[in-house]
């Protein structure tokens, strides 16, 4: 009688939580993605007004001004926002192309994002307690970046979840 319990069984029920986990990981690289696009529009403005040299309009901090014309809002010559805007724009990219199935951009978008955290926190570290003062564009692009980490972390920790699943 447990043969035709199985057959009554919804084919599909067995294959649900191995399903799921590679919609799940479809859903947060497209929120990877979108997110990204915050950050790319934050960098690109940051990058405009710095390359033109207008001032940057804030309404809940003082201290934007002070920020973005200290020597930590440039590397190599180059407003910081645009190394930020190309970064963004890699994740925008690699979480594009994992959604698609392209291996190797999991294991890009991990070592990009990774490496935005790395400088985030940097440059959170740099406004507390060496300027002393906030940019409220910066700490929207420090927010976007741990966002970001949260999301690939949330990928590689449902994937290694999978795969634990499937050894059992």
């Amino acid at each position: 009688m447990n043969g035709g319990c199985s057959s009554n069984a919804d084919p599909h029920a067995a294959n649900t939580s191995s399903n799921s986990s590679p919609a799940r990981s479809k859903w947060l690289y497209i929120a990877t993605a979108a997110l990204s696009l915050v950050g790319l529009a934050d960098s690109i403005y940051l990058t405009v007004k710095h390359l033109t040299g207008q001032s940057v309009q804030c309404t809940l901090s003082t201290g934007c001004d002070e920020v973005l014309a200290s020597a930590y809002a440039t590397m190599f010559g180059f407003p910081l926002a645009a190394f930020g805007a190309a970064a963004y724009f890699a994740v925008f990219s690699l979480a594009t192309l994992a959604v698609f199935g392209y291996r190797f951009a999991r294991t890009g978008l991990i070592i990009v994002v990774g490496l935005m955290t790395v400088m985030t926190l940097r440059l959170l570290y740099l406004q507390a307690f060496v300027l002393g003062k906030y940019c409220e564009f910066c700490l929207l692009s420090a927010a976007t970046t741990l966002s970001l980490a949260v999301l690939v972390a949330a990928i590689i920790f449902g994937s290694r979840r999978k795969r634990t699943e499937t050894t059992l």
